[in-house]
């Protein structure tokens, strides 16, 4: 027998653009300069405005971010860095890429993110660093990870690739809580520019070489040379990288940082209409926000308990069978080929309950609350 046609198409996310954006594109196509410019120069500006950071540069992708920051913090073959497994991928890919080991770090089971409690253990003559993932959109318990740090002398860096306008201590992520914060654009995040990435920090000199590094360590960049009325010669004094972002995508950066406020208000309120919807039922666990913590619900993550009527798949088949899109929750990167090691999974014990029982929902800037209602719907006849 032929499925029923869904009665409704929602996607789990969908970025948000308007006349702004396109008007923003065709400028710096008409201007004849498209790739990294004085657009990027001026999206880092309002960037580091808007989060409270004296600097923020500009790259080709938040894993790219998380390199050089690596990097510039002096990383390097042999050392370790300790992370939440519990993350995208590319969080331990940036470690991997500077030379470095990442370690896995239990979690919370109720912020989803590194549990500061799970650290010390961890912790060899080897650990250089650690970096803290703010999981999709709600910040890391910063002010206890960065005492465990400061006291062993290790550097801390944030994975802020989902939280652009969270709130930590009633300030925005992106400093000055540790050494670098790095974030991403992807469509599926609040901001985005198409792909691309940001790293913020309060040193000027580290600033300055990640401005080199990322464009292949040239000591002028193109647009300074270009604008120069003498000529102007650069060299490249170490191993350098493509990384850069193009002033097309920061053109589309600039607008959609001017929207943010009112897309971050739109998300939260989608967000607490799903929670005082879903909290009343007993099988499901609604996201938690700590009193010292403001998410920007990059995601509407949820937990199916033991006792639920389906399992997390079979929800989602249900749903996507009503025309409605979720995701499998936050992957377990040491389920993965490149970092599967036996002890694992003995040692991470909430990551692998966590990411065994949850989903993502659609949420994104554009949703109706009919939309929405639907899908409320949809999950309550699962009960």
């Amino acid at each position: 027998m032929t499925a029923p046609t869904p009665l409704k198409t929602i996607p789990v996310a969908r970025p948000s653009f308007g006349l702004d954006e396109e008007k923003a594109v065709l400028e710096v196509l008409r201007s004849g300069w498209v790739s990294q410019g004085a657009r990027v120069a001026e999206f880092e500006r309002q960037f580091a405005k808007y989060v409270g950071a004296p600097y923020a540069v500009a790259v080709s992708s938040c894993t790219a971010a998380l390199h050089l920051a690596l990097v510039v913090s002096g990383v390097k073959p042999g050392d370790e860095v300790l992370c939440p497994s519990l993350s995208f991928i590319a969080t331990a890919n940036a470690i991997v890429h500077a030379g470095a080991c990442p370690v896995f770090v239990d979690i919370d089971q109720a912020t989803y993110n590194i549990d500061p409690r799970c650290i010390e253990s961890a912790i060899t003559p080897r650990t250089r660093a650690i970096l803290a993932v703010h999981q999709i959109g709600l910040p890391a318990p910063l002010a206890e990870i960065g005492e465990i740090a400061s006291r062993l002398g290790l550097l801390v860096i944030e994975d802020a690739a989902c939280a652009i306008g969270a709130e930590y201590r009633s300030r925005r992520v992106g400093l000055p809580h540790t050494t670098m914060a790095c974030f991403s654009f992807h469509p599926r995040k609040v901001l985005t520019t198409g792909e691309g990435g940001m790293v913020t920090t309060a040193d000027e000199q580290v600033a300055a070489r990640l401005r080199r590094l990322r464009q292949h360590a040239m000591t002028v960049s193109d647009l300074t040379r270009h604008s120069s009325q003498t000529v102007v010669t650069e060299s490249y004094d170490e191993v350098g990288y493509n990384y850069r972002m193009t002033d097309l995508q920061a053109a589309v950066g600039l607008v959609q940082l001017q929207r943010l406020p009112e897309m971050l208000a739109r998300r939260r309120s989608l967000a607490a209409r799903y929670s005082s919807q879903l909290c009343s039922l007993p099988w499901l666990v609604v996201p938690h926000e700590p009193v010292d913590c403001r998410s920007n619900f990059q995601s509407y993550m949820v937990r199916l308990k033991d006792d639920a009527p389906l399992s997390r798949d079979q929800l989602m088949q249900t749903l996507l069978n009503r025309g409605i899109s979720s995701r499998r929750g936050i992957m377990a990167i040491h389920r993965e080929s490149p970092y599967r090691r036996n002890d694992w999974e003995r040692r991470l014990p909430a990551t692998n309950a966590v990411t065994d029982a949850t989903l993502i929902l659609p949420l994104f800037h554009n949703m109706t609350e009919e939309e929405q209602d639907y899908v409320i719907d949809c999950i309550q006849c699962a009960d």
